[in-house]
């Protein structure tokens, strides 16, 4: 039986292994994608990670992954689909089959992009319908494209697109962005930049692949991509019996990683917190480490 199980292996999971690690306690982590890296490996480019500016999200993630490996960390290619209590800690179950049994869980599993709903979404996805501006938007160079959202993350795609693209709609539900008013006045600034606001995206057209969208104020609008920037949904499908959850799906854990499951901690994007970033990801991982391992001790 392992000290403890880190599902997940993005800026937290692998913060928490190492930080497990150094603290003698026999561990594993499982995550689903081959490599895995987190959410950071979408960044392109982080500049507010202490000591390593200007470095791609991509290039961070196999600096964090490598840090682990070089520690002997052992990393298993599997996706946890439920968790049970049992008598000494954890039982994880797989997907593929089998189980995992650990005194202790940080669960670090991160977050993933919310979907807008709408006609034309699903079937058109990867065929236009993107979620992840730096990963895609070269693909769109010189073509018009849109961004739906209002957060930092919807201003920073269609800055950043406005670069590569002839023609930019920025198109968000609300009169008034929640994202950065410096990264809005730059967008105003651009010629290519197309602001919409107080409408919908109502369904998104092509045969096969995207040639328009339709807005709930009836305006058409001819684009060869949707980037969708409407915020992220919480991978916590598999714990919502486990531990408790916020009205948004997130975790309830304060700073220390606890949970309201004894032996269970939250780290990351998955927990309820103010600001989800790279470096408070790396926190949330040695603090949930460090919450683990005082909890080992005193049973």
């Amino acid at each position: 039986m392992l000290d403890v199980l880190i599902v997940g292996s993005g800026p937290a999971g692998l913060s928490a292994a190492i930080y497990a690690k150094r603290a003698n306690l026999s561990l594993e982590i499982a995550e689903k994608i081959f490599m895995g890296t987190g959410q950071v490996a979408e960044s392109g480019q982080v500049d507010n990670y202490l000591g390593l500016p200007g470095m791609s999200g991509y290039d961070m993630g196999e600096v964090f992954r490598g840090h682990a490996e070089s520690f002997g960390i052992p990393f298993r290619e599997a996706e946890i689909c439920g968790f049970e209590r049992t008598e000494n800690g954890w039982r994880a179950a797989l997907a593929g089959g089998g189980s995992i049994e650990a005194r202790t869980v940080i669960y670090a599993a991160g977050a993933k992009h919310r979907h807008l709903g709408v006609r034309g979404e699903e079937e058109l996805a990867g065929r236009g319908v993107s979620y992840c501006a730096v990963c895609d938007g070269a693909f769109y160079r010189g073509k018009t494209v849109a961004v739906a959202g209002g957060g930092n993350t919807a201003l920073d795609d269609a800055l950043y697109l406005s670069e590569l693209c002839e023609k930019v709609f920025l198109i968000h539900r609300r009169r008034e962005f929640r994202g950065a008013a410096a990264t809005l006045e730059k967008l105003r600034e651009r010629p290519n930049v197309e602001i919409l606001t107080e409408t919908v995206i109502e369904e998104i057209a092509g045969e096969k692949k995207v040639s328009c969208i339709r807005l709930a104020n009836g305006r058409t609008i001819e684009v060869s991509g949707v980037f969708i920037a409407v915020g992220m949904q919480p991978e916590t499908e598999c714990v919502k019996d486990i531990a408790e959850l916020d009205g948004a799906g997130y975790i309830v854990a304060d700073e220390t990683g606890r949970t309201s499951a004894e032996g269970f901690f939250a780290a990351g994007d998955v927990r309820t917190k103010q600001l989800r970033q790279v470096v408070t990801a790396v926190s949330d991982g040695a603090n949930a480490a460090i919450s683990a391992a005082e909890y080992l001790r005193k049973i």
